[in-house]
C-alpha cells in the first residue's frame, strides 16, 4: 500500500482526490499549502511514496516546494499539477525536480493512472535486477540503435557508476541522488551512446511532450546533469552539445 501526500489549496479538489485515491487502496493525506508540505516532508521527515503537488499554491509555489525538496535531498516522486499545459511550464516543473506532470483540468482516471505509473516506475527501478556493466549491447550498437530490449540497471564510465535501481550516481568518495526523471534522462542518453539525439526527441521520448515549444528550454536541465557527470561542466566531454541539433553522450571520450 502506497502513502501519498496531496498538496492542494482547493479543499474540494483535495478532498475529492483523497477520497478517490483511498478507494484505490492508497493511504492519502492532505497539505493545504507549500509550507505545510515542507514541514511534513523536510522538518518532520515523514515518509511518503509519492506527492501530488499543485503549482498554484498560496505562499510557496509548487515549483518552490519541489526545488526545496530536492535541495534537501528528498527524492520522493512528484506528480505536478499545472494550471496550464504549456511545455514551458512543464519544463519548469521538471527543472525544479518534478517527475511527471498533469495539466488542469484533468480526468480523475488519468490522474490515477499517471500516479500509479509513477509509483510502479519508482518501484521497478529500485527492484530491477538485470544489471548491464558498461555500454549498450553489441547488437544494438552494430544496428546503430539504442538498446531498448533490456533496460539498464547500472552503467559505469570514467570512474563513475549510474545506479538506476537505487537512483544514484556514484563517483570516488561522492554519491549524488537522482530523481526518477533525472535517472530516466540519463538512461536515455546512455542507451543512445555515441549517437546525436535531438532536443525534440528528448522532449518526446523522455518527457512525453509533443507540442511545439522552444526546445532550448531543455538546456537548463542538461546544465544540471553536467554538474553531476563532468569534471569541468563548462567544458563537457561526456554530455556534448551538437550545435543546432541536440546532444551526444560519450562514455569514454578520446
Amino acid at each position: 500500500m502506497s502513502r501519498v501526500l496531496i498538496v492542494e489549496d482547493e479543499a474540494h479538489l483535495a478532498q475529492g482526490l483523497q477520497f478517490n485515491l483511498q478507494a484505490e487502496g492508497h493511504t492519502v493525506e492532505v497539505a493545504g499549502d507549500g509550507e505545510s508540505a515542507l514541514e511534513r516532508l523536510v522538518e518532520k521527515s515523514e515518509r511518503f511514496d509519492a506527492v501530488v503537488l499543485d503549482v498554484m499554491l498560496p505562499g510557496k509555489s509548487g515549483f518552490d516546494v519541489a526545488a526545496v525538496l530536492r535541495e534537501k535531498k528528498n527524492y520522493v516522486p512528484i506528480l505536478m499539477l499545472t494550471a496550464r499545459g504549456r511545455p514551458e511550464d512543464v519544463l519548469q516543473g521538471f527543472a525544479a525536480g518534478a517527475d511527471d506532470y498533469l495539466p488542469k483540468p484533468f480526468e480523475l482516471a488519468i490522474l490515477i493512472a499517471r500516479l500509479e505509473s509513477l509509483l510502479r516506475r519508482s518501484t521497478w527501478m529500485k527492484d530491477a535486477d538485470a544489471a548491464v556493466d558498461g555500454s549498450t549491447s553489441r547488437k544494438a550498437r552494430d544496428a546503430g540503435q539504442p538498446d531498448v530490449e533490456r533496460p539498464l540497471d547500472t552503467f559505469r564510465f570514467a570512474g563513475k557508476t549510474i545506479d538506476f535501481g537505487e537512483l544514484e550516481l556514484r563517483t570516488l568518495g561522492n554519491t549524488i541522488h537522482l530523481t526518477v526523471m533525472e535517472a530516466e534522462f540519463l538512461r536515455y542518453l546512455v542507451q543512445s551512446e555515441g549517437r546525436v539525439v535531438s532536443r525534440k526527441s528528448i522532449l518526446e521520448d523522455v518527457w512525453g511532450l509533443h507540442e511545439d515549444t522552444d526546445t532550448r528550454a531543455i538546456d537548463n536541465f542538461v546544465v544540471r546533469l553536467r554538474r553531476y557527470i563532468e569534471g569541468d561542466p563548462s567544458h563537457p566531454k561526456h554530455l556534448q552539445t551538437v550545435r543546432g541539433v541536440g546532444y551526444r553522450f560519450v562514455a569514454e571520450p578520446g
